[in-house]
C-alpha cells in the first residue's frame, strides 16, 4: 500500500483586476483583513486578455498580484475562490459603472508550481469540489518558471515569474526555518 506523505503548505496569492485603482485598493484591503498580512505586492500590470473582459469590465484594466505571508493548506483553494466570487458580487452591487468592476483570481505557489482556481472546466484542469477547478499555470523546472500551452498570456511575463519566485523563496525560507511545519523523516 502506498504511504501518504506529508503535504507541504503553500503560499496563497490573489490577482486583483480592475480598471479602477480605488476598487483594487479596497479589494486588497479586504483580502488582507480576511487572509492575513501581505508580504509581497507586485506593481500593477496591464491586463488585456484579448478584449475578453472589455464588455463586462471596461477598458484599461490593471492587475495587481499580492502574496500572503502565512503559508496555508492548498486543500482550501475551492473555498478561496467561492469567497472571492462573493466579494466580486458585493462590489458589483455597490458600484455603478461596468457590470463587473472587479475580478479576483486566487491561487497558490508551491516549490514546484503556480496553481489558479477557476470555475471553468477544460481538458487541463482538475475538479476540486463545489464547482471549482484547479489549473497548474506555471511549473518551476531547472530554476525557472515554465508556462504551458494553456497558460494565459498575462502569466507568461517576466513580472509574473519574478512575483512567483519571490513567493517561492518565502515559502522555502519558512519551510527551512521549521516554523511549525513537520519535516519529513
Amino acid at each position: 500500500m502506498a504511504e501518504v506523505l506529508y503535504v507541504e503548505p503553500v503560499i496563497r496569492f490573489c490577482a486583483v483586476i480592475s480598471g479602477d485603482a480605488l476598487i483594487r485598493r479596497r479589494a486588497i484591503e479586504t483580502l488582507e483583513s480576511q487572509w492575513g498580512e501581505i508580504f509581497h505586492h507586485a506593481d500593477p500590470l496591464p491586463f488585456e486578455a484579448g478584449g475578453y473582459y472589455a464588455g463586462s469590465m471596461g477598458e484599461h484594466l490593471r492587475k495587481e498580484l499580492i502574496g500572503f505571508r502565512q503559508p496555508c493548506d492548498a486543500a482550501e483553494l475551492a473555498d478561496w475562490k467561492h469567497w472571492t466570487n462573493s466579494l466580486e458580487t458585493q462590489v458589483a452591487a455597490a458600484e455603478s459603472g461596468p457590470a463587473r468592476p472587479l475580478n479576483l483570481d486566487p491561487g497558490y505557489i508551491t516549490q514546484a508550481k503556480l496553481v489558479l482556481a477557476t470555475t471553468k472546466d477544460r481538458d487541463h484542469r482538475v475538479y476540486l469540489r463545489d464547482g471549482m477547478f484547479g489549473e497548474i499555470t506555471l511549473t518551476y523546472t531547472a530554476k525557472q518558471w515554465v508556462h504551458h500551452r494553456w497558460t494565459y498570456p498575462d502569466y507568461r511575463t517576466a513580472a509574473v515569474a519574478e512575483f512567483a519566485t519571490t513567493c517561492r523563496n518565502h515559502l522555502r525560507a519558512t519551510l527551512q526555518g521549521g516554523e511549525g511545519f513537520r519535516r519529513r523523516e
